[in-house]
């Protein structure tokens, strides 16, 4: 049964509210810092870490392929001596192991996690998350290496991304059987432009009781009111994120798609007649489910992760609202907008024969 503890704790005008993931308690609103070494440098990833901190938020989201290594390290440092404040979310498995070395192995699980605690500066990782499936490694021998991780002290509960409703389902089986803790949560794309989790991996991790985290939850600022219908292609921002070489506009030409904007700006009228922006519909309503963790939307100075944390408590949805929304978007489509980005590995051949994000050269360093 999923259940959640609400507003504990009211700190400059923000209401602090919180759910479990395991034995972890985490604020529903959280940072996620991808941005951290790709968008801002360091002392403005500071600042924004600071800013968290003084509106009571706990729960950080990082990785040890966000900006090749450095959002692990910027958060770290920021972090400091405030470390014992808060629950640290990092995940493995999505950068180019060595030469022979699988993604999901014990021995890369091992390494991964002594490279992202060095990176991080502290002894422990709160919530510690398989980044993708590796079909090449048996989930058997990943978990049996996380569960080792736990018993050591370095971890204290783990969970998955990306997984479909099956291999969930095989990792909690394949748990039980091994006597080990299982994963404690998903994190998936999800939002009002990608609802599709609900029709597939929501009834299998409300049947375990394994919350999501959803990621990109305002669907790479197409929720926010960022980008406009018939304007020019973005110049900025995660659309014109680089990888291998060619932007993400190109490498996903169905983007900026008419059918994304028709429910955008239905969603935007929807929010503007009830007195509220775009921003505060998408956020209330994730932070309005229940088997919903925590937001983990990206913030790249602390103004907008103010918007952004003010947002998810600014709306309580009756009923009314929640179905008069779910008749503006679709839970049979998931727009290429808000679809994530996939494992390194699936991208597309090198365009200008730049190497593979990874964190290799970090972890031998």
């Amino acid at each position: 049964m999923l259940s959640s503890n609400l507003a504990i704790a009211t700190k400059r005008g923000v209401a602090v509210l919180t759910r479990m993931i395991g034995s972890l308690e985490v604020s529903i609103a959280g940072v996620g810092c991808g941005n951290f070494g790709l968008f801002i440098d360091e002392p403005k990833s500071r600042a924004v870490v600071e800013a968290a901190l003084d509106l009571g938020i706990t729960h950080f989201d990082t990785a040890d392929v966000y900006g090749e290594g450095a959002s692990e390290e910027f958060l770290g440092r920021a972090l400091g001596a405030r470390r014992r404040e808060v629950v640290i979310t990092t995940k493995f498995g999505a950068s180019t192991p060595p030469d022979g070395i699988r993604p999901g192995s014990a021995s890369w699980v091992r390494s991964a996690c002594e490279a992202s605690l060095a990176r991080l500066n502290t002894d422990w990782i709160d919530l510690y998350l398989l980044h993708h499936p590796d079909p090449t490694t048996p989930i058997i021998e990943t978990l049996g290496a996380l569960s080792e991780l736990q018993s050591a002290g370095k971890v204290r509960e783990i969970g998955c991304s990306n997984f479909n409703p099956e291999q969930v389902d095989e990792a909690s089986s394949v748990a039980a059987k091994l006597g080990v803790s299982g994963f404690k949560t998903v994190q998936n794309s999800y939002s009002l432009l990608d609802r599709t989790a609900e029709s597939t991996l929501i009834p299998t991790c409300r049947r375990l009781g394994i919350p999501i985290l959803p990621y990109l939850p305002l669907a790479s600022g197409m929720l926010t009111g960022k980008y406009r219908r018939g304007e020019k292609r973005p110049e900025a921002g995660r659309l014109a994120l680089s990888l291998r070489g060619a932007l993400v506009r190109d490498l996903f030409p169905a983007l900026l798609i008419d059918e994304s904007f028709d429910i955008v700006e239905a969603l935007e009228r929807y929010a503007k007649d009830h007195g509220h922006t775009l921003i505060e519909l998408a956020l209330a309503w994730l932070a309005s489910k229940p088997y919903v963790a925590g937001l983990i939307a990206g913030a790249t100075s602390p103004e907008q992760l103010r918007e952004n944390a003010n947002a998810m408590s600014s709306w309580n949805l009756t009923d009314a609202d929640q179905s008069e929304i779910a008749e503006l978007t679709r839970v049979d489509v998931a727009y290429t907008w808000n679809a994530g980005f996939p494992s390194y590995a699936h991208l597309p051949d090198h365009i200008d024969g730049s190497s593979t994000p990874n964190v290799r050269q970090l972890q031998q360093e």
